[in-house]
């Protein structure tokens, strides 16, 4: 009996001794503000820091690494320690980075809002990222086959993995696990007795692997757009994604609008596949996202880029007009998509390929994973954006050992006692409404909410708003299972007329550089300011020749037509981007069809005053102030011109 009690003894000190030894590697450090803009933030409102962990957890090889953190302080002024983290998907992708999202959230009023960078990502350090998204957007835009476009990524994966290991870092350590006891040591850090755990996309499974390992940190668990299966998650990518498809398709041919805008929209779909894989359509863009300056779509281009407009409802609403733009081969709209595909490929793929490669791509059969893509004849083997990820975590792979890869139990969450609330959007392309329901019916007791008309993170929705607010702020109070059904409809965008320039112009006013834009509005004033002059003068029979009178009555309705233009233009843009935004990269409904043509009377009079002036001019007074006013002219039809908008 004594020999128990010493044996039980020694163990437990062992514990505590093993256990100090980790904690000495565990501290939180504050700091000044990750993001510029937050440099003069209140640090009673916003707190930023980082937290110090072992590299390798259970290591005792002193090498640790820091979670960059970041705290929202709730807005009300009670005492309590409510708090919410959040886990952030990608796997790769920035916690830290959609503090907007967070800035105004309805939780914040009651809540802590935890946001944190997932080890390696983002503002922790070291970031594991070597510039991979542009390099396979550099991949994406070039004219060769599907297993070039393979072997390149391939290439350029091992080419980070190999600089990775040439810095000292532990490939085995950026998992699920891991971040598990990041999060764990987090919570113990910032003080908190539990917190309510808040995971979206592939953060909901590290939210499940968290859940599971330390219960009694979770007060209570809310997955969007769930993991449930890691073994399928890659098997049944092309399912998923046709099903979510087939429903636009459903929904466009059951309408006679949209039927007699978009005929056989499945059928030009998969005529459109057919075409790119003969002939590529090569496009125009922006030289700071290819240095080229050109793009070109492939089949698998075109694949990934309706996948993941399923994504988001107002994408969803844009799939005819983009399949039909495709098919069309109007490049001069397509290629404002580029800059979707350079917002896709903002990952930290460091981290991605580190997680995928550690517990996901090990665990998924590719076997499996052709025979799925093979149900759909016309899609010709899935989508190779995913696809390729198998061969990249074959090469990731071939020196490690079975025992290095991870595979995560979750068997203790079928006992979990929170409250645990999922949701899943109705269009989700990767974690469809089936997983949801799945991922609800592995907890004893979950809400399930099926997002009707939504895609990826609906949780994120004015509706979701209401929803995860009810749910963490009166966690005993019934939930409102239904919410979504108050949901608008998915309306197909229709008429359209396209012009690349609009969302060229939509970008610049709304990224408002005053370098750029200050010609602009001294030009606009100069023109407003002559109108009134001109008018005042005209009144007073101040013109004596009749040169003078029609030269500036040639400028006065340029100047007029002109600023009508210009803010017609703005309002349009206004009014299109609070009901669709996605719209503008395409164009203009056709109820503005006006503005193209004041774009026209504006050019016409334009040179046609330009002329007059040319020929007129030893007769013409004060023909610097005329010429100022022309120049000012001139300077916004450069700018319509440059913008893509003449």
């Amino acid at each position: 009996m004594r020999l128990r009690k010493t044996i039980s003894t020694i163990s437990f000190l062992f514990a505590i001794l093993i256990g100090n030894l980790q904690a000495q590697n565990v501290t939180f450090e504050n700091r000044t503000a990750f993001m510029p803009q937050f440099k003069k933030s209140d640090p009673k409102k916003i707190s930023w820091g980082y937290l110090t962990v072992p590299e390798t957890w259970g290591a005792n090889d002193g090498k640790t690494i820091k979670i960059a953190v970041t705290v929202l302080k709730k807005n009300a002024t009670a005492k309590d320690s409510n708090a919410v983290v959040f886990i952030q998907g990608g796997p790769g992708a920035s916690g830290i980075d959609n503090i907007w999202l967070w800035l105004n959230h309805p939780l914040r009023e009651n809540n802590d809002i935890v946001l944190f960078d997932v080890r390696g990502t983002g503002y922790s350090q070291p970031r594991l990222d070597q510039g991979l998204g542009k390099k396979f957007l550099e991949i994406l835009a070039k004219n060769q086959s599907e297993e070039e476009d393979e072997k390149q990524k391939t290439n350029a994966a091992m080419s980070c993995k190999q600089e990775l290991i040439n810095r000292g870092i532990n490939l085995d350590a950026y998992n699920s696990q891991a971040v598990a006891k990041d999060l764990h040591a987090l919570k113990t850090a910032l003080k908190y007795k539990n917190w309510n755990v808040y995971g979206v996309s592939y953060g909901t499974y590290m939210a499940q692997v968290y859940a599971n390992n330390f219960a009694g940190d979770v007060k209570s668990l809310l997955l969007d757009s769930p993991v449930y299966d890691i073994s399928t998650y890659y098997v049944e990518n092309t399912s998923n994604y046709m099903k979510s498809l087939q429903k636009v398709f459903k929904i466009c041919k059951s309408d006679k609008t949209y039927d007699n805008q978009y005929p056989n929209l499945e059928k030009i779909y998969y005529e459109v596949i057919a075409d790119l894989e003969k002939n590529p359509l090569t496009v125009t863009v922006d030289k700071t996202l290819i240095p080229s300056g050109t793009f070109t779509y492939n089949a698998e281009d075109f694949k990934v880029a309706v996948q993941q407009a399923l994504y988001n409802k107002k994408l969803v609403e844009v799939i005819p007009l983009l399949i039909y733009q495709f098919h069309e081969r109007r490049g001069e709209s397509l290629g404002n998509l580029v800059s979707a595909f350079s917002s896709l490929l903002s990952m930290d793929y460091g981290v991605y390929y580190c997680v995928s490669c550690n517990e996901t791509l090990p665990n998924n059969d590719f076997l499996k994973y052709q025979q799925n893509a093979s149900q759909f004849k016309g899609l010709n083997g899935g989508i190779s954006f995913y696809k390729s990820d198998f061969k990249v975590c074959d090469a990731w792979n071939s020196n490690r050992t079975v025992a290095a890869k991870k595979d995560n139990t979750l068997s203790n969450l079928a006992t979990a006692a929170y409250p645990v609330l999922v949701f899943s959007g109705e269009f989700d392309p990767i974690t469809p409404l089936d997983n949801g329901k799945k991922v609800a019916q592995r907890f004893g007791k979950a809400n399930y909410i099926e997002a009707r008309t939504y895609g990826h993170v609906p949780s994120f929705t004015k509706i979701g708003y209401k929803v995860v607010e009810s749910f963490i702020d009166n966690p005993k109070q019934k939930l409102d299972l239904n919410r979504f059904k108050e949901a608008d409809n998915v309306k197909l965008v229709t008429g359209i007329t396209i012009n690349k320039g609009v969302a060229k112009t939509g970008k610049s006013i709304g990224e408002q550089d005053p370098i750029f834009l200050f010609p602009l509005a001294t030009a606009l004033v100069v023109m407003l300011a002559f109108i009134f002059a001109y008018f005042i003068k005209l009144i007073k029979k101040r013109y004596t020749t009749v040169q003078d009178k029609i030269v500036r009555i040639g400028i006065t309705i340029t100047s007029i037509t002109g600023l009508v233009l210009f803010g017609c233009l703005l309002m349009a843009i206004t009014k299109v981007s609070e009901q669709n935004y996605f719209i503008l990269a395409f164009g203009l409904p056709q109820t503005f069809n006006y503005i193209f043509l004041l774009v026209l009377v504006f050019l016409g009079c334009l040179i046609l005053t330009l002329v007059y002036y040319i020929l007129t001019i030893k007769k013409t007074d004060a023909r610097s102030v005329i010429f100022s006013v022309i120049f000012s002219n001139i300077l916004l039809a450069t700018y319509l011109l440059y913008w893509g908008i003449l």
